[in-house]
């Protein structure tokens, strides 16, 4: 019987071995996994996001991004070259407190030279101590302009572009604009601002704040574009539209400049330059497009309908490439607005399909002071959408949209589709 004692004694302790070695299995596991995740995360974090942008309000980063440096990229390099830190808030403080009463920051006299230095301004003037001494201030041309030339002027945009190799960044500073003209007749200045895009592609826009009541804007703002690798910045172009701020309408469009960037070498660190603002190319009546619409008038239930079919032909958002269109339909009676709708967004599309059906409740008896207006607009995102073109259907109308609008009369609950060309909105 002993034997038979000793085995069973033997058995009794193999679940014990049998759990200690699961324990030290499920701890190994769990640690295991537990690395792996942190490199996978690390690995991440190290990765660079495609086109994100910092911006950089006078050497402030408003926008923090996460970097595993910790730095700022597109910041100011004042701190760099003086080493000396110093805390964001305070800086912007110190900033706004130098700022006169129409929110410019003064500016030193320094020597006058000509415009075409600029061009000529190499990397290395870059420091601190030379910065000031290209300022847009001492390039003022000696050659005196006429009334008449003066007159055509519309300024000129000062600007800096440089490229971060390490982080794959592309970054421009918009430093400021000289000599622009009033947009307000009664105050005999403008309230500018400027908005900037990355073509063709048409989805990086940014924008500055707005510089009130000055003609000399000093914007200083700097943004930094992530994950554009160096070898596509020639086949780029940027988009600057300088514009003043309306309160009360849409903004004035002061100029544009256009910026290819085939031959411009960043390799060797910030270059610094200038362009002259050109007038904005104006879309011609002629060439606005046409708009696909569908109307039926129901006597019962006193209701219109209202289909937004296509649209075809419609114009370029100028230097910018295809416009974004959408139509807004207002409904009118006895010139009062009385309801509104609008269509989805069509991206980057001359040859919009809609589709959408719309119906209003008209609030009497018949459509003799009805009216429908269509407004064709590209969307602009971060500012106002610009108006492509305008049609305005009812019994005051005159030729296609008059016969429109008297057939519906005539006819109906009968739904009645026709082509209409937009004029100037």
């Amino acid at each position: 019987m002993a034997p038979i004692a000793t085995s069973r004694e033997e058995f009794d302790e193999i679940p014990t071995v049998v759990g200690i070695f699961s324990a030290f299995g499920l701890v190994f596991t769990v640690s295991l996994f537990a690395w792996i995740c942190c490199q996978r995360k690390s690995s991440k974090s190290n990765k660079t996001p495609p086109y994100k942008f910092v911006h950089v309000l006078k050497g402030v980063d408003i926008y923090p991004e996460n970097l595993n440096s910790k730095k700022k990229f597109a910041a100011d390099e004042k701190n760099e070259v003086k080493n000396k830190p110093a805390g964001p808030k305070n800086s912007l403080r110190l900033d706004l407190e130098k700022r006169d009463l129409n929110g410019n920051f003064p500016k030193t006299n320094l020597k006058a030279g000509s415009p075409s230095d600029l061009e000529n301004v190499t990397p290395k003037l870059f420091s601190e101590g030379e910065k000031e001494a290209v300022s847009p201030d001492s390039l003022k041309s000696s050659t005196s302009l006429t009334s008449d030339e003066k007159q055509e002027k519309l300024g000129t945009l000062f600007f800096s572009l440089e490229y971060n190799f390490e982080k794959k960044a592309f970054v421009v500073n918009i430093k400021e604009a000289r000599g622009l003209p009033a947009m307000d007749e009664q105050s005999m200045t403008s309230d500018p601002y400027i908005k900037m895009m990355i073509l063709p592609e048409k989805k990086h826009k940014v924008k500055t704040r707005v510089m009130r009541k000055t003609l000399d804007p000093a914007f200083d703002e700097t943004f930094t574009f992530y994950g554009i690798p160096y070898t596509q910045i020639q086949e780029l172009a940027l988009h600057f539209t300088i514009l003043s701020f309306d309160r009360f309408s849409r903004d004035d469009i002061i100029g544009e400049v256009l910026i290819p960037l085939t031959g411009i070498e960043l390799t060797d660190g910030r270059k610094l330059m200038n362009r002259e603002i050109i007038k904005r190319n104006v879309r011609k009546s002629s060439g606005r497009g046409e708009l696909l619409i569908s109307l039926c008038y129901q006597s019962i239930t006193n209701t219109l309908t209202v289909v937004v079919l296509k649209a075809r032909h419609l114009p370029k958002s100028d230097v910018s490439g295809l416009s974004d269109p959408y139509v807004k339909v207002n409904l009118y009676h006895a010139k009062k607005r009385i309801s509104k709708k609008k269509t989805h967004v069509k991206k980057c599309t001359p040859n919009a399909v809609f589709n959408e059906l719309f119906v209003f409740d008209i609030p009497c008896e018949g459509l003799e002071e009805i009216s429908v207006e269509f407004l064709v607009l590209d969307s602009e995102r971060g500012s106002r959408n610009e108006v492509i073109g305008r049609l305005v259907l009812g019994a005051t109308a005159e030729g296609a949209s008059g016969e429109h609008w008297k057939e519906i009369c005539d006819y109906p609950r009968r739904q009645i589709a026709k082509w209409h060309v937009l004029c100037d909105g």
